[in-house]
């Protein structure tokens, strides 16, 4: 069995949706493995969510969890979170901290009782819940529970992103829906041409939402199905992130080479969020977080954003063959970017966004 849940910036409340979550962790018999970019929720939500947490851990189930911490500099786009260390050392479980040098540890999974497998883009804060767009996963599969918990495992051993995502994408069966997981690092480039790949064979859709595309395959395949218009091509992106990178790019002047792929990529059906820039302190993080790919009738879904630098973070996808879940998937996309105006390319802004 596969579940979808998707956010919308203001379809939900950050309670709950913190409510969901407490529900899947409430299910846990025997062990619970998180892996968390970021978890940092204010007092109402985390009562929920923790209390969750500890009262798993209360009836011998055996919790540990991973999260990010620190960062390389120049800092990425969005720079990332400072997960809340004292509210993860109140849980009383085991944890660890995944130094995010130079790379970043950023899954959002849950692996429940070896059995079931929580993922997606929805990282655990209160604007995460409440305030971004976010697919979520639930697939209920020994096999896939089996690759995240190798998957977690290596990073609970090593404490190292640069050795983690080398589990083997092996495709299985979940009610008869064909699954693959990824990892990277350690699958980062294959994954990106798996991706580009089916961008490049598809036959009648692509849909496609990331925050900033910039992994050369993707670019590619998106740039010559955009030239040729021989199928309904559409998506969305963060407008505000998309800028930074641009203004990155300037600066970088080796990468800058990139700038008319993606402006060719996105120059049709392709909608861009005008988030808030972010902000040292207090800023609302409402970014446009969802991460989908759909081709034709296949999904790839999970935290990676379609970029380089996702290629070398630990990072996981789901790829799935299901023209139910594509429909829907596709469906969901289309409502997001009907929200927000056409994406707005500059050579190179003045300014990174304030």
């Amino acid at each position: 069995m596969i579940d979808l849940r998707t956010l919308k910036d203001g379809g939900q409340t950050s309670l709950e949706t913190a409510e969901i979550v407490a529900q899947f962790l409430r299910g846990a018999q025997r062990t619970l493995q998180l892996a968390h970019y970021d978890l940092h929720l204010a007092s109402e939500t985390a009562a929920v969510v923790g209390g969750a947490i500890r009262e798993a851990a209360a009836r011998g189930v055996a919790v540990r969890i991973i999260y990010n911490v620190d960062h390389r500099n120049p800092i990425p786009v969005p720079p990332p979170p400072e997960p809340d260390s004292e509210l993860i050392a109140s849980f009383g479980v085991p944890s660890r901290a995944i130094a995010g040098v130079p790379d970043l540890m950023h899954h959002k999974y849950v692996v429940r009782d070896g059995e079931e497998v929580w993922t997606g883009s929805m990282n655990w804060t209160d604007d995460s819940f409440a305030r971004q767009e976010n697919v979520i996963a639930i697939v209920r599969s020994a096999e896939v529970a089996d690759a995240y918990t190798a998957n977690f495992e290596e990073l609970w051993k090593t404490g190292a992103v640069e050795q983690s995502g080398f589990v083997e994408p092996r495709t299985v069966s979940v009610g008869g829906t064909n699954a693959r997981a990824w990892f990277t690092p350690g699958q980062g480039e294959d994954l990106s041409a798996r991706i580009g790949r089916a961008i490049g064979r598809a036959k009648r859709r692509v849909r496609i939402a990331s925050p900033v595309i910039t992994t050369a395959p993707v670019l590619a395949a998106l740039a010559q199905l955009s030239s040729e218009e021989r199928i309904d091509l559409a998506g969305v992106v963060d407008q505000t992130q998309v800028r930074g990178v641009v203004y990155q790019w300037g600066e970088n002047g080796n990468v800058h080479w990139k700038l008319p792929l993606l402006r060719r990529s996105l120059e049709r059906g392709f909608s861009g969020k005008p988030s808030t820039p972010w902000q040292p302190e207090g800023s609302l993080h409402d970014f446009m977080h969802a991460k989908v790919t759909v081709a034709d009738d296949i999904v790839f879904l999970g935290s990676f954003n379609l970029s380089r630098s996702g290629e070398l973070n630990a990072e996981n996808v789901l790829e799935l063959e299901s023209a139910e879940l594509a429909e829907r998937l596709a469906a969901y996309i289309d409502e997001v970017r009907a929200l927000y105006p056409p994406v707005e390319l500059e050579d190179r802004p003045d300014a990174p966004p304030a």
